[in-house]
């Protein structure tokens, strides 16, 4: 939902009177870069994988097997791989 005209003026007045965060000039707005230029060594490029070893999918499954391996936190996809090689016997 949209400001009011009012609110919006309210908002920008705030903005304008922070001391801590003033709006950007135009001159700096001018002067940004993407943070990918910038910093180029921080920047985690995505794409194609150079060994593939994992094939993307899409699989529907009953919400409380997801959260069950989502309740053992991160690696929970990883959980799941291994309990699929488990059930068709490609135990590694």
């Amino acid at each position: 939902m949209r400001p009011t005209p009012e609110e919006d003026a309210a908002i920008t007045a705030a903005a304008e009177n922070d001391p801590d965060n003033p709006p950007l000039t135009d001159e700096e707005m001018r002067q940004m870069r993407p943070f990918a230029e910038v910093h180029p060594d921080l920047v985690r490029r995505r794409g194609p994988q150079k060994a593939p070893t994992k094939v993307p999918v899409t699989i529907r499954l009953d919400p409380d097997v997801v959260q069950r391996f989502k309740s053992g936190g991160p690696g929970w996809h990883a959980r799941i791989n291994l309990a699929l090689r488990k059930a068709v016997g490609l135990d590694r």
